[in-house]
This record gives structure tokens, C-alpha cells and sequence, in this order.
């Protein structure tokens, strides 16, 4: 049977919801120039708190979409890094990021004629 994500039950649903996820695009957008260290990650995207990056990470690791690697080091160094799948995304998130940094302006401007009118 084809995927269909306006199907309940398909997984391709899940698929959308965690690549469409805010925490996973923002994650996914900073890996896209390299391996980054938590803190790194944490460090870059304001306002994600460790509980949501955590469990962005495990998430996007069992999609197949980031890698976790644990070096041998005291203190242990863990690094992420996009796979190939990920990568694949690339493309996708950064033309969100376009198209959301061009048209803030006319989507704030929208957002008030709407609450003016209310």
C-alpha cells in the first residue's frame, strides 16, 4: 500500500511531524555545517529547554536522520551529526528558513490585521 500521510494510522505522518517539528528543524539546520557537540546545539538554538533537545535528538537518532557519537575521552565527548538521510533534508529545512526570514514582515503585518479586526 502507497503512504499516505492523511491517513491516521500511516507512518508516514510521524515521518512529517518529526521533520516539521520546530526543535527538529532548528536542530537539523545546525548540524547542516558539521558535527556539533550538546552544548554547541544548546547553545545555538535559544530558548530550547534540555528536557526538548534531549528528546529532539533521540527522535531524529531513531529516524535515522542524526547520529550520536560517544568518544572514549574523560569527560566522554558525545557528537552529532546529520547522516546521509539527514542531509537529504537539507534542502527542505533551509528553504523554511528562506521563506520564513523573508516573509516575517508580511506574516507579522497579516497577524495584526487580523488581531485589529477581532
Amino acid at each position: 500500500m502507497k503512504p499516505d500521510p492523511f491517513h491516521r494510522d500511516c507512518g508516514s505522518r510521524q515521518v512529517i511531524d518529526r521533520i516539521g517539528d520546530r526543535w527538529s528543524v532548528l536542530v537539523v539546520l545546525t548540524l547542516a555545517d558539521g558535527d556539533k557537540r550538546y552544548g554547541e546545539l544548546a547553545g545555538r538554538i535559544d530558548g530550547i529547554s534540555q528536557k526538548m533537545l534531549t528528546q529532539t535528538l533521540r527522535g531524529l537518532e531513531r529516524d535515522g536522520i542524526v547520529t550520536r557519537t560517544v568518544h572514549a575521552t574523560v569527560p566522554p565527548r558525545v557528537d552529532y551529526a546529520l547522516t546521509d538521510l539527514g542531509r537529504s533534508l537539507l534542502d527542505l529545512v533551509a528553504g523554511l528558513e528562506a521563506w520564513a526570514t523573508t516573509h516575517l514582515v508580511e506574516v507579522e503585518a497579516a497577524r495584526a490585521r487580523y488581531d485589529d479586526a477581532r
